[in-house]
C-alpha cells in the first residue's frame, strides 16, 4: 500500500531511504535545513568499508581518550564539559567498550557493509547513475611494528568472517603502489573495500530523485512535531506544516534533540572529522589509512582527499587549525613526495558524525512511536551503510520482509 512519508534530513541515509521508498511507490518528500551541499556526507572519506568490524567502543579505547583529552591535535580528541547528555553517552560508551560486546557486534557490522556495497554495485550497475566507483581494497599502513601487530590481530579476525586479508612486506606494499613514495613498515590489505567521491554521488541521486517524483525541500529547519496518541501527525517546518503516514528521521547528529520531542532516548554526540583536498590527483591509487595517525587517504574523482580525527565537543561547525595541520603533518610524514598547499589547508571542510555508545546505528521503530522509523547514529561508517540502512528503511515501512536482522540496531536498546 503506498503511503506518505517526510524524510527528515538530506544526508546519504536520508536520501538513499528516498530512493528506497520511491521505488516501492511511496509518495516521498525530504526536507533538510541546508541547501544539500554540506555535512559529513559531503566531506567524509567515501569509503565503502566490510574490513570495519570494530566498532568504535572497543577495549582500551577509553585509555586512550583519557591520555589524548590534553593534546587538541590527537587523533581522537574529546573535549571534557559538564553536559547532561555528554555524561550519559560517556558511561553508556563505557559500558559498551567490551571485549564481549565487541565480538558480538563483529559479524553485525560485517553484514551490514557487505549489504551496502552490494547495493552501491547495483545502483551502479543499473545505469540509473554515473557515479565514481571503484573496488580496489584497502590498506592499512603502519610505520611501528606494534600498529602493524595490532591490526594484524583484527585482519585475521576479518578472515575468520570470511574476508580476504593480507599481511604485506614494506616491499610488497611498494609494489601495489610504486609510484605513491609511502614511507612505511608494511599493510595490512583488506581486498573487500571499495571507495566513492561523495559530492559526485550525492548531486546525482538528488537529481535523479527530482526526476522520479521525490519532493526535495531545502532550508525548512522543523520547528514542531505535534503527536497524536502514539503517532506524529504533522510537523511544522521554517515555512510548512506538513502532514503524513510515516516520517524518517535520518538528521544525523542532531537525532537526539528531534527525538525528545517524541519522548524517545537514542544517546548520540557529535564526533567532529575534517578533511583536506589536494586538488589535482595524485600518485596515490589505493586507499589508505595511516594508521598512528588515523588518517584516511582516498584517491577520487579528480582530486586527492585526506580525511581524519575524531572530535567530540558538541554540535559545532568549528575548524580547529592545529587538527587540520595534523591531518597535513601526518600526510607528508607517511608519503615523502608529498606536499599540501598553506590554500589547500585554509580550505579544509568538517562534518559531525553520530556516534551511538555502542558503535552501532539505530534502524527501526520505537515502542513508543508506531510511525517514525530512525536511520541514524552510524558514526564513521555513515558513507559506507547509506544503501544497506535506505533499504531497511523502505522495509520496515512497506512491511516487507528484512533484508538483515535489525535487532541489533533498536532504538530502544539504551531506554
Amino acid at each position: 500500500m503506498s503511503k506518505s512519508v517526510i524524510i527528515i534530513g538530506g544526508g546519504i541515509m536520508g536520501l538513499c531511504a528516498a530512493y528506497y521508498l520511491q521505488k516501492e511507490g511511496h509518495k516521498v518528500t525530504v526536507i533538510d535545513k541546508s541547501n544539500y551541499s554540506s555535512g559529513a556526507s559531503h566531506v567524509n572519506a567515501g569509503y565503502i568499508t566490510p574490513s570495519h568490524i570494530i566498532s568504535l567502543a572497543a577495549p582500551g579505547i577509553i585509555n586512550k581518550g583519557i591520555k589524548w583529552m590534553f593534546n587538541s591535535s590527537s587523533p581522537f580528541y574529546v573535549k571534557p564539559r559538564l553536559n547532561y547528555d555528554f555524561l550519559k553517552w560517556s558511561l553508556a560508551f563505557k559500558k559498551s567498550a567490551t571485549a564481549k560486546k565487541v565480538e558480538k557486534a563483529i559479524p553485525v557490522l560485517k553484514d551490514i557493509n557487505l549489504l551496502s556495497r552490494e547495493l552501491y554495485q547495483e545502483m551502479k550497475n543499473a545505469q540509473e547513475f554515473n557515479f565514481f566507483h571503484q573496488h580496489k581494497g584497502l590498506l592499512m599502513c603502519y610505520q611501528t611494528d606494534k600498529a602493524g601487530e595490532e591490526e594484524w590481530k583484527v585482519g585475521q579476525r576479518a578472515i575468520k568472517e570470511g574476508l580476504k586479508v593480507e599481511n604485506l612486506s614494506k616491499v610488497e606494499v611498494q609494489n601495489l603502489e610504486p609510484n605513491a613514495g609511502l614511507n612505511v613498515k608494511g599493510a595490512v590489505y583488506y581486498h573487500s573495500d571499495a571507495h566513492m567521491t561523495p559530492n559526485n554521488f550525492m548531486q546525482q541521486i538528488k537529481s535523479y530523485l527530482k526526476q522520479n517524483g521525490v519532493s526535495i525541500l531545502s532550508n525548512e529547519e522543523v520547528l514542531d512535531v505535534t503527536i497524536s496518541g502514539n503517532k506524529v501527525t504533522s510537523i511544522k517546518t521554517t515555512n510548512l506544516d506538513i502532514k503524513s503516514d510515516e516520517f524518517v528521521l535520518a538528521t544525523g547528529a542532531w537525532s537526539q534533540n528531534f527525538a525528545k520531542k517524541l519522548g524517545i532516548n537514542i544517546p548520540i554526540q557529535a564526533g567532529k572529522g575534517y578533511s583536506i583536498n589536494l586538488d589535482k590527483e595524485s600518485n596515490i591509487k589505493i586507499p589508505t589509512i595511516l594508521m598512528e595517525a588515523k588518517v584516511a587517504v582516498t584517491p577520487m574523482d579528480g582530486f586527492t582527499r585526506f580525511a581524519g580525527t575524531m572530535e567530540i565537543g558538541g554540535i559545532n561547525h568549528n575548524i580547529n587549525t592545529k587538527r587540520v595541520l595534523a591531518i597535513a603533518k601526518a600526510a607528508e610524514k607517511y608519503y615523502s613526495d608529498l606536499k599540501i598547499t598553506p590554500k589547500e589547508k585554509e580550505a579544509a571542510k568538517c562534518g559531525l558524525r553520530p556516534l551511538s555508545p555502542d558503535g552501532l546505528p539505530y534502524i527501526g521503530k520505537s515502542s513508543k512511536c508506531k510511525n517514525v522509523t530512525f536511520a541514524t547514529g552510524h558514526a564513521m561508517m555513515g558513507w559506507s551503510l547509506g544503501p544497506a540502512t535506505g533499504k531497511l528503511v523502505s522495509e520496515i515501512i512497506s512491511d516487507k520482509k528484512y533484508s538483515l536482522n535489525i535487532y541489533p540496531f533498536a532504538v530502544d536498546r539504551f531506554s
